[in-house]
């Protein structure tokens, strides 16, 4: 049985307003670049492309088939996004990135993530396995995909918003996906007007 520990460290910018959770990177020889959501048809980078400069195609290097990881790293810093997954270890039962051929060996300690976290009022998970993970942590009944619900948290409260995978196995097209990410991104920037 090999178990895989997560590749990455949490990105956490102090001042995150928002905490995005998937469950766990795919194997590396899938990675297009040493970040979170690092395979090249995963539309996520495409999704944060569309929602903020109208153009899925903003972080992506397409003849070198990566992503722009020198402009993403300061654009999440600059909108207080903060990035990890809700597995720490792993066992994949098949060789795929799917999260159905995932076994978490090892759940992330969400209450000390949320704690670096003292600006964050929304978490996103993107897909089932994570939501169920986070949702279990927290005994919330999941939302619907788009919608969210709230909990409190060390005297504050958080919205949980459940979104839609941006794996392309997910059947909805990106234009659609980021939509729904939208109103997240909206909710974080309106939240934090004085």
């Amino acid at each position: 049985m090999n178990i895989e520990t997560h590749p990455f460290e949490p990105f956490l910018p102090q001042q995150a307003r928002l905490l995005m959770l998937g469950t766990f990177p795919p194997a590396e020889k899938r990675w297009a670049m040493k970040f979170f959501y690092p395979n090249f048809t995963n539309d996520m980078w495409r999704i944060f492309g569309l929602c903020f400069f109208g153009d899925k195609q903003h972080f992506v290097l397409q003849e070198q088939k990566t992503y722009d990881l020198e402009a993403i790293i300061p654009f999440l810093q600059e909108q207080g996004i903060a990035l990890y997954d809700t597995a720490t270890r792993i066992v994949r039962t098949k060789n795929t990135a799917s999260d159905k051929d995932l076994q978490i060996v090892e759940r992330t300690d969400l209450d000390m993530l949320l704690r670096q976290l003292p600006c964050c009022v929304a978490v996103v998970t993107a897909g089932q396995l994570a939501t169920t993970v986070f949702c279990d942590h927290f005994a919330l009944t999941a939302p619907q995909v788009g919608a969210y619900t709230s909990f409190p948290f060390d005297g504050r409260q958080i919205r949980l918003y459940r979104m839609p995978s941006s794996s392309r196995a997910y059947p909805m097209a990106v234009e659609r996906k980021a939509e729904a990410y939208r109103k997240v991104f909206d909710f974080i920037h309106e939240d934090s007007k004085p």
